[in-house]
C-alpha cells in the first residue's frame, strides 16, 4: 500500500532512516564461536537456535529498512525533478535550485573549483590590483626621471637663477603617465555579482523551504 508524506516529512524521515539503519549495523552480530560440548555461543549465551532466530530477525529489520529508504530517498528525488521554483538564475527544478544552492556554497561535486562567481570575483580583483600596482609603480618611475630632467634644465641649484622653460618636462609626463583601463568598472562589476549572489542564495533557501512544505509525495 502506498504512503503519502509532506516532503519536510519525508526528508526526516530519511534522516532518521540514515541513522537507524547504521545503528542496527553496528549492533548486528551475524556468527559466533560454541564448542562442540557445550548448548550455548560463547559471546552471546545463545543456543544456535535461539542465535539463528535472533541473527535472521535483525537482518530483516536491517533489510527492510534499506528498502524503505529507497523508496523514501527515489519519491524525494522524483519529486524535486518534478517540483519547480522560481529565482533570480530562472524557473528551477527543485533538484537543481539544491545543486545551484549546494556550488554556491562550495558543497557541489567540484567544491572550490565549482564556485564559478566567487573565483571570477577574486579574478577581477587581482587583476584590477595588479594593474593598478603596475601603474603605480610605472608613475613612480616616471616622477623620478622627470626630477632628472628638471634637476638637468635648472641645475642642481636652482636658487638664485631664472626659471627656464620646463614644458617638454611637463608634456613627457603627460604623455608618459600609466593609466588602469577598466572597462568592465571592476568595482561595479565585483558589487553587482556579489549583490547577485547573496540575493540568489537567500531566493533559493526560501524557495526550497516553501516547495518542500507544501509538496506532497507518493512512495
Amino acid at each position: 500500500m502506498k504512503e503519502t508524506m509532506l516532503m519536510t516529512q519525508a526528508l526526516d524521515e530519511r534522516d532518521l532512516l540514515v541513522k537507524k539503519i547504521n545503528d542496527k549495523l553496528e549492533r548486528l552480530e551475524a556468527a559466533d564461536v560454541k564448542k562442540r560440548n557445550e548448548s550455548k555461543g560463547m559471546n552471546y549465551i545463545h543456543t544456535p537456535e535461539e542465535f539463528k532466530k535472533d541473527t535472521t530477525s535483525a537482518y530483516q529489520q536491517i533489510m527492510d529498512l534499506i528498502r524503505r529508504y529507497q523508496r523514501l530517498d527515489a519519491a524525494i528525488i522524483s519529486s524535486n525533478a518534478a517540483t519547480t521554483v522560481e529565482t533570480s538564475y530562472g524557473t528551477l527544478s527543485v533538484a537543481s535550485a539544491i545543486a545551484l544552492r549546494n556550488r554556491l556554497n562550495k558543497k557541489g561535486i567540484y567544491g572550490e573549483q565549482g564556485y564559478f562567481e566567487e573565483r571570477l570575483i577574486n579574478q577581477l580583483e587581482n587583476s584590477y590590483e595588479y594593474a593598478l600596482t603596475q601603474a603605480k609603480a610605472m608613475n613612480q618611475r616616471l616622477e623620478s626621471q622627470a626630477e632628472s630632467m628638471r634637476l638637468s634644465i635648472l641645475g642642481k641649484d636652482a636658487r638664485g637663477k631664472e626659471d627656464k622653460p620646463l614644458e617638454v618636462v611637463e608634456a613627457y609626463v603627460k604623455e608618459n603617465t600609466a593609466e588602469v583601463m577598466d572597462p568592465l568598472d571592476v568595482n561595479a562589476k565585483t558589487k553587482e555579482l556579489q549583490e547577485m549572489i547573496d540575493r540568489v542564495r537567500s531566493e533559493l533557501d526560501t524557495r526550497i523551504k516553501v516547495a518542500n512544505a507544501t509538496t506532497v509525495i507518493e512512495f
